[in-house]
């Protein structure tokens, strides 16, 4: 999006507004009308997090009071059926009926899906959705077929997190950062920087004791898992996130009535936009909180953050031509995503040159 005579930071605090109190649990549970039974949804998000509070129970709540009662829900946040990485398996083999899943967190099991996950600047999960949606529509349906997709999305842009200031290429060298996964991982190695791959619950502990040096990741989870507390420093330019969303259990789908699966579309579609959870107006609140906190967040030198760009779509390069390698048309993908970004004023800022939309 083009912000005019404005660096990405001064846009966000022009935004600002509140902030919300995170915290952890495990399960919520709604009891089920007499003879109803429940919707069980699953997500990684901890239970008290800007996630689960402003996005997955809201929407519950919404689809059972659309539902008159007929579809009534058990939550399970965190870690309550498993971690992380599990939670597209969780609902593919039934232990939830929809839930909540990170495709990134899985490296290679869905390769093209990745896609979505290419640094841009999105900065609203409500648009992430609308790109994702628009990308899994052209190109990724193939991936999903165990399950039915309710939406996909590439999250907002996850920043770099660190324990001492980076200010160039050059400081990351030798930088242990955590990452997600995927094309966040050959940023960091690309920029110098050495990439760990760790659950979301493991990592409060690896930066307090020095295990490692940072993290590539959005501001809601910073917040969710109190990073804020054992890190100092944020740089604020996009290194893309992660490819995750919302699906259902097929065998769960195909038993519903076309009402409540009507329902369940109209709501979940957007789950963001349904409840103005992590849109747009959200995000410099939370920025705002993590600065607070003391976090000191800074933007990259414009020539600077060409310099990483540079990186990140060599990245996209080779990332494209071992898909095709493999059969799998990756470069469509990347252009595909250009495009549909480009058609909401996001630019993908790791797209090489050669794979833009015309």
């Amino acid at each position: 999006m083009c912000r005019c005579g404005m660096t990405r930071r001064a846009f966000l605090q022009g935004l600002l507004g509140g902030g919300v109190v995170l915290g952890s649990g495990v399960l919520a549970w709604v009891p089920a009308a007499a003879g109803a039974e429940p919707l069980r949804f699953s997500t990684w998000h901890p239970p008290l997090s800007r996630e689960t509070t402003t996005v997955w129970t809201p929407m519950l709540e919404e689809i059972r009071r659309r539902s008159g009662g007929a579809l009534d829900y058990r939550l399970y946040a965190g870690g309550a059926l498993g971690k992380a990485p599990a939670h597209f398996d969780i609902v593919r083999d039934g232990l939830s009926d929809m839930g909540y899943f990170t495709a990134t967190f899985t490296p290679g099991r869905f390769p093209l899906t990745d896609v979505l996950s290419l640094a841009a600047w999105v900065d609203g999960k409500d648009l992430a959705v609308d790109i994702g949606r628009a990308v899994y529509e052209r190109v990724l349906r193939e991936e999903f077929r165990e399950v039915h997709v309710i939406e996909l999305n590439g999250c907002i842009q996850s920043f770099l997190w660190t324990r001492r200031p980076v200010g160039r290429m050059e400081d990351l060298r030798g930088m242990k950062i955590r990452t997600p996964g995927g094309h966040q991982s050959h940023y960091i190695r690309a920029l110098g920087g050495e990439p760990v791959f760790m659950p979301p619950g493991d990592v409060y502990l690896a930066l307090e004791s020095g295990t490692i040096d940072g993290i590539v990741t959005c501001p809601p989870v910073i917040l969710a898992f109190k990073l804020h507390e054992v890190l100092r420093h944020g740089l604020v330019t996009t290194f893309g996130c992660v490819s995750e969303g919302v699906v259902v259990n097929r065998r769960f789908w195909n038993r519903l009535d076309e009402t409540r699966r009507q329902v369940i579309e109209e709501v979940a579609a957007n789950p963001f936009r349904t409840t103005g959870g992590l849109t747009l107006s959200e995000y410099p609140r939370m920025l705002a909180e993590i600065e607070r906190a003391g976090v000191r967040t800074a933007e990259l030198p414009r020539a600077e953050a060409e310099r990483w760009f540079e990186r990140f779509q060599e990245v996209t390069r080779r990332w494209a031509d071992d898909l095709e390698g493999k059969g799998l048309p990756a470069r469509r993908a990347v252009t595909v995503m250009d495009e549909e970004c480009g058609r909401r004023g996001v630019r993908v800022v790791a797209c090489p040159p050669e794979l833009r939309a015309r």
